[in-house]
């Protein structure tokens, strides 16, 4: 969608923060780290996908080229190190904000996408891509099966998000307006996931497994 860069950069900001906060804090849920493993983590977290999206965009990453991305990152990394005592507290609020980094993070991808004249489909894979990708870093790194590929509802509402960008855009609507209703759309999306514990289509029954993998 093209939204005004102000738009776009201010829930792209969001969603960095967000993104960073939910990653420490996860980190922190999963495995013993210092400030330094904490804070790296959630940074991974909040800007592993815009990163992703801009190589693939064959652009120079704009967590490079805008301080406030390194800062709003790295702020949300620390205050999840501080409140880490009250973790046990926190479940549903890590959740959330999740929810709400994916969806910022689905939104902004493919409105960036669309800006710079790709089509529909590369559009909406790579707002799954922005939303999905520095969680699958993350999880990666702390020896996690990535939430991306075991998380009931996670890429389907960020495909979700990114096609609504995208058909906003086709009709012609732009505006701040827009671009929040396809956020809350895929949070939406994920919470109803989240709060009736549903999952993508499994198959039909377990693969036996072959000689090979005895």
């Amino acid at each position: 969608m093209t939204t005004g860069a102000p738009v776009l950069l201010g829930l792209d900001l969001l969603g960095t923060f967000a993104f960073a906060l939910n990653g420490a804090l996860t980190a922190l849920r999963h495995t013993r780290l210092d400030i330094v493993g904490v804070v790296t983590l959630g940074m991974i977290t909040a800007l592993g996908g815009g990163i992703l999206r801009d190589v693939l965009l064959d652009l120079p990453p704009a967590t490079f080229n805008d301080w406030r991305y390194l800062a709003v990152a790295a702020g949300g990394g620390l205050i999840a190190f501080v409140s880490g005592r009250h973790l046990h507290r926190l479940n549903t609020p890590i959740t959330v904000l999740d929810a709400a980094g994916l969806s910022l993070f689905a939104v902004t991808g493919a409105g960036k996408a669309l800006q710079l004249g790709l089509g529909p489909a590369q559009a909406v894979i790579l707002g799954a891509i922005t939303g999905v990708g520095g969680g699958t870093i993350r999880d990666v790194l702390i020896r996690q099966v990535p939430s991306v590929l075991s998380s009931g509802l996670y890429a389907i509402p960020a495909l979700l998000g990114a096609t609504a960008t995208v058909v906003m855009t086709s009709l012609d609507v732009d505006g701040p307006v827009p671009a929040v209703g396809a956020a809350a759309l895929c949070f939406l999306i994920r919470m109803i996931g989240v709060h009736f514990d549903l999952d993508a289509p499994l198959p039909p029954q377990p693969l036996e497994p072959g000689p090979e993998d005895r």
